[in-house]
């Protein structure tokens, strides 16, 4: 029998890391509203709920990349999906966030399901660019959804109810709503890599030969991480439309793939909390960039590149080099 009462191994050391990380994380994001009204400074709250949201989006994808081995390069559309589900189920008159967020996790987790079965049957660069071509057909037919106002768009009438209470209909309300998907969604991940499945999916990654040679079916494990890193992301979408009040195709766009995947570099793979960290300084270099110079993007290029060389790791690496992080066993 296994002794559940047994001391910490060091393979579960990392786990308990990455929870500190996030707890600090999460306690720093609830006194930003505050911040903001002590500073009179409204702006920090908006591109704070916009960050909690990327947020969302790049833990999801670190749960199929980090711990996976699978990059994906159209896990855009599935912003896509959640905005457009705001969007289609509102004009119907459903305007309950976790009604919209039910329908969008639903249509991810069917596009999730075929896309992934097929994209699943190759490996490395194949991989990447059949996920890119499935995400750009979702991006395109959108784009022709006229109904929808096609490439240019669509408006909301209003944000969504929570239970029908119009939580969203202040930016605090929404940013708290938004901390609270987060935290949420965090702790699912956190319970998923530490579970059963989670070690076999690590093991997948690491030697899928000796995994199936033991028993387990890579595909199936690697599917339904993927369809699961689906349906969160689409969760991102709901909120991100909510913000803006705005819906386009330029959800879906393959940049937003990048950018994404950029945030868990970022951040550092396979560290669930790192990619939380990689959206907010992604973001926030964006910002500050974009203040000095139209042409941040080159400077933020050219951090990335540094980052990459004297930190492969990400944060989470040079916090660990530093001493303030505990290096993985």
């Amino acid at each position: 029998m296994t002794d559940t009462t047994a001391p910490v191994t060091p393979a579960r050391r990392p786990l308990a890391g990455r929870l500190k990380a996030a707890l600090v994380l999460f306690a720093v994001f609830a006194l930003m509203p505050p911040l903001a009204s002590a500073l009179n400074d409204p702006f920090y709250v908006l591109i704070g709920t916009r960050i909690l949201a990327y947020a969302i989006a790049a833990m999801a994808l670190d749960l199929i990349l980090g711990y996976g081995a699978m990059v994906s390069f159209g896990h855009s559309a599935y912003l896509g999906f959640g905005a457009y589900a705001v969007a289609i189920l509102s004009r119907h008159g459903v305007n309950d966030l976790m009604l919209q967020i039910l329908f969008a996790s639903g249509i991810s987790a069917v596009f999730a399901f075929v896309t992934g079965a097929i994209s699943l049957r190759t490996k490395g660069v194949y991989f990447i660019m059949i996920t890119l071509a499935f995400g750009q057909m979702a991006f395109f037919f959108f784009i022709s959804l006229s109904a929808y106002g096609g490439d240019d768009g669509v408006g909301l009438a209003q944000r969504s109810t929570v239970l029908g209470m119009d939580l969203l209909k202040s930016d605090f309300g929404q940013y708290y709503v938004t901390l609270a998907l987060l935290i949420g969604l965090f702790f699912l991940c956190h319970r998923i890599v530490g579970s059963r499945f989670g070690r076999v999916l690590t093991g997948i990654r690491e030697n899928p030969t000796r995994m199936e040679a033991i028993g387990f079916s890579p595909f199936r494990y690697q599917l339904t991480a993927f369809i699961i890193s689906g349906c969160i992301t689409s969760v991102a979408g709901v909120v991100l439309a909510n913000q803006a009040q705005f819906v386009s195709p330029a959800f879906m766009s393959w940049h937003r793939s990048g950018e994404l995947i950029v945030m868990v570099v970022l951040g550092g793979v396979g560290t669930l909390a790192g990619p939380i960290a990689g959206a907010v300084a992604a973001l926030m270099l964006e910002e500050w960039l974009g203040a000095l110079s139209k042409h941040w993007k080159l400077f933020f290029g050219i951090f990335l590149v540094l980052m990459v060389l004297f930190s492969p790791r990400g944060i989470t690496g040079l916090l660990e080099k530093l001493g303030i992080a505990r290096k993985q066993e």
